[in-house]
């Protein structure tokens, strides 16, 4: 592997230029409707439609807009739930795990309209999802979950292990091949968002972090880093991996990630499609390529200690992801040109945790991620607003802390 020159703990967004955000910094404590602190690609899409919906916002970031979690995600935007539909049917039910996996499939849906309603340039290209026979489902089972997919309405078409190699060139003992996701720059989408909600009103200050949260009669009250005090009506915690002390809870669990970017690479080199590429195995090996030719591949996850020790795993990572990728796709070249580690929050059922905090009506949580956090990200986004509407969503249910 070509060691010179490779970028460590750069994710590969980060050197594509994205659209400039305007924040400044808090010197006055402030009232408002909703505060939503974190400036990730939840709270900016959380921020969108609240804004649009007539709300004011102020938002707050310790770091600063697009920055935290969201340069790492490698931004492979599918419907696909991390827990197969067989298996979730047999955990929550077959009524509640089919809502769930429509309601990600309508989220991919709504976000692509979004993204084109509001004109935002992130590179946003259709693409079909490769579902890889592995350690949690063998081929026979691929079939049995594209069947149920497919009586759900979903997309799905099983593949066998021949129709796999010749028309992808993988071997695998079969394969689930779906329509209708998306691959997408994640910076630019973040940025992208959180200026049209600037522009609609929003308040944006950073760095500055909320260090405690404390009730009054009818409305929440932060206490920020720098001593000044934000009183808003309702806050929304969108913080990644980084849980306030207000939503701790033991339904989740924090994982990380690791990932590379290649070099970039002839088309002809690329697999048919450039699909989205997952395997049905713990822990799994993903992969999707960028608009000018680069294969991102990701796996190798652990639990989460701290970053130190995260980012310390990141060269023998790098070697294994690389070295997977190679006898996956020989046709591509693994050589890596970025390497970066990421973290981010999981479930059992692989569903995120969103909604009001119990005993805390007035502050919204958006916790527990995944492999589907951009997906999930839009569905939090819709049930806050409908919450704030004074309307229950009809999945919300699904997700309730």
């Amino acid at each position: 592997m070509r060691k010179l020159d490779l970028r460590t703990g750069t994710p590969v967004w980060k050197t594509y230029r994205s659209r400039r955000v305007a924040e400044a910094r808090l010197t006055r404590d402030l009232s408002t409707d909703v505060l939503i602190v974190g400036m990730g690609i939840s709270g900016a899409m959380t921020a969108d439609l609240l804004t649009e919906a007539g709300h004011d916002v102020v938002m707050l970031d310790r770091r600063g807009p697009s920055l935290g979690s969201t340069p790492a995600t490698t931004a492979l935007v599918q419907f696909e739930v991390d827990v197969p539909l067989t298996r979730l049917r047999r955990m929550i039910g077959a009524e509640k795990a089919t809502r769930a996996w429509r309601r990600a499939r309508l989220a991919v849906a709504n976000l692509r309209g979004r993204i084109e309603e509001l004109q935002i340039s992130c590179r946003m290209a259709d693409r079909p999802t490769l579902y890889l026979a592995g350690n949690v489902l063998s081929g026979g089972d691929l079939r049995q979950e594209a069947q149920m997919r497919a009586a759900a309405g979903l997309s799905a078409r099983y593949l066998t292990a021949g129709a796999l190699q010749s028309g992808f060139g993988i071997a695998r003992d079969g394969a689930i091949l779906s329509d209708g996701n998306l691959a997408l720059d994640p910076v630019k989408l973040t940025t992208g968002l959180l200026s049209h909600a600037s522009a609609r009103g929003a308040r944006l200050f950073a760095p500055e972090e909320a260090v405690e949260i404390g009730y009054r009669r009818g409305s929440v009250e932060v206490a920020t880093r720098s001593g000044h005090r934000i009183e808003a009506r309702h806050v929304v915690l969108a913080t990644g991996y980084e849980l306030m002390d207000a939503v701790r809870n033991d339904r989740h669990e924090i994982i990380s990630t690791f990932a590379i970017a290649t070099r970039r690479q002839p088309k002809d080199r690329l697999w048919p499609g450039e699909a989205l590429i997952w395997e049905a195995s713990d822990p799994y090996l993903y992969l999707r390529t960028t608009h000018d030719g680069r294969v991102i591949c990701g796996g190798e996850d652990e639990e989460f200690e701290d970053e130190a020790r995260r980012d310390a795993l990141i060269p023998q990572k790098v070697k294994r992801i690389a070295d997977k990728l190679g006898k996956l796709l020989p046709a591509v070249d693994p050589t890596p040109d970025f390497a970066w580690a990421g973290s981010f929050g999981t479930t059992r059922t692989g569903l995120p945790l969103i909604g009001a905090v119990p005993g805390r009506p007035r502050i919204f949580a958006l916790m527990g991620y995944g492999g589907n956090g951009i997906t999930f990200s839009r569905i939090a986004a819709e049930l806050i607003r409908t919450a704030l509407a004074g309307h229950e969503d009809a999945d919300a249910d699904l997700f309730a802390l």
